[in-house]
């Protein structure tokens, strides 16, 4: 058992280790998920050392590591996150414990279970931001429950803390390392005595504690990300901006208008008439995406390219994508920016516009705009 203890704790270190050369990414965002989603489940070794509310008397070695204080057991849970940095978790744990009445670990064994219901709270996420591709989360927790000594069918309450580190695995998977501390009422461990100890007073000597250290799986049910909130104040920024250049070119095509009816007028040629000049914009319209995404973020955009093909029905069209520089490599970015012109041409043609007319370009990863999420765009323009 010490050199199943001794293991886990240089294992905990070790990949502690790793996950703090984790890449950063991009923090964004989240929307709340429905009810059915975030659950996950766990199974988890454990290493657990008793201590007893009545050994006092007994001078006994407090060390965790010692044969007649720990002993092996098992811990499976299920629970939610209803946010990123707040979830629930029901978790028994057993089944092989200790009752602490002296030395002889055969004489101490016992058989017992605990249930406890734990608040968790990821403060990676809640401190650092959302990130799915994360490989160490902080997770803190407190929990209250009922344990049961099967050996002296005895009952009782307790509270318990800890912390979970998460290392991610996949999207799917995690490795668990839950470390926590329990104290329970006297009774738990069946031990009859008081005379002589500190069962009366109100302080940690008087209940039954227990120290744990597992070491486990989670498995992500279902949906296991959250969903992202779109940018719409970089979208409306972008809009209101092509809103302004379009003003600015209507206003010098009236300005054009008004010059050549000033010719017209003034003109010798008793047959002139007045003449309404029209000029369609060549300014841009982009289509919005998220990140990473080949699908168009809101269908809304299209409205504004609508307007376009209809005002140029007999023109020639050019579809421009683009990405981001700042997320992905620049080959991933190529790639990306031709399915998002590809994704935004394909809506040209179901406009009726044929596909002879559209030429297709794909810019890769760019930062012509900012905030850097104005670039995960396609253009539509007259060519």
């Amino acid at each position: 058992m010490k050199k199943f203890l001794m293991m886990l704790a240089f294992a905990s270190v070790s990949v502690a280790g790793m996950a703090q050369s984790e890449t950063p990414e991009l923090k964004h965002s989240v929307a709340t998920n429905s009810f059915w989603s975030n659950w996950f489940i766990q199974a988890n070794l454990a290493g657990t050392a008793f201590y007893n509310s009545s050994e006092t008397p007994l001078n006994l070695d407090k060390s965790p590591l010692k044969g007649f204080r720990n002993n092996l057991g098992l811990s499976v849970a299920i629970g939610k996150w209803f946010t990123p940095g707040i979830g629930l978790r029901s978790k028994v744990n057993g089944f092989w414990g200790r009752t602490v009445w002296g030395d002889d670990k055969e004489v101490n064994a016992n058989k017992y279970w605990q249930f406890n219901e734990d608040v968790m709270f990821n403060l990676s996420n809640m401190i650092c931001g959302y990130n799915p591709n994360r490989v160490w989360n902080f997770i803190p927790y407190i929990g209250g429950g009922i344990s049961r000594n099967m050996s002296y069918d005895s009952y009782a309450m307790g509270l318990q803390f800890g912390l979970l580190n998460e290392f991610r695995l996949s999207r799917k998977f995690a490795l668990n390392l839950d470390l926590a501390f329990s104290g329970n009422e006297p009774d738990f461990d069946g031990d009859p005595r008081t005379s002589g100890t500190d069962a009366d007073r109100p302080s940690l000597k008087a209940k039954d504690r227990t120290f744990s250290l597992e070491v486990g799986l989670t498995y992500n049910l279902g949906k296991a990300s959250w969903n992202k909130v779109p940018d719409v104040d970089a979208i409306n920024a972008l809009h209101q901006s092509q809103l302004d250049a379009l003003n600015a070119q209507l206003a010098d095509a009236n300005a054009e208008n008004d010059r050549l009816n000033d010719l017209i007028k003034n003109h010798k040629c008793p047959e002139a008439k007045t003449v309404t000049v029209k000029e369609v914009a060549a300014a841009p319209v982009s289509v919005f995406f998220n990140i990473g995404k080949s699908k168009i973020a809101s269908r809304k955009d299209l409205q504004n390219v609508k307007a376009l093909t209809e005002a140029a029905k007999d023109s020639k069209f050019v579809v421009t994508g683009y990405a981001d520089s700042k997320t992905g490599s620049a080959s991933f970015n190529q790639k990306l920016s031709q399915k998002r012109a590809d994704t935004v041409a394909d809506e040209l043609v179901k406009m009726g516009v044929s596909r002879d007319k559209i030429e297709v370009v794909a810019k890769g990863g760019v930062a012509d705009l900012t905030p850097i999420s104005y670039n995960r765009r396609a253009t539509v323009e007259i060519k």
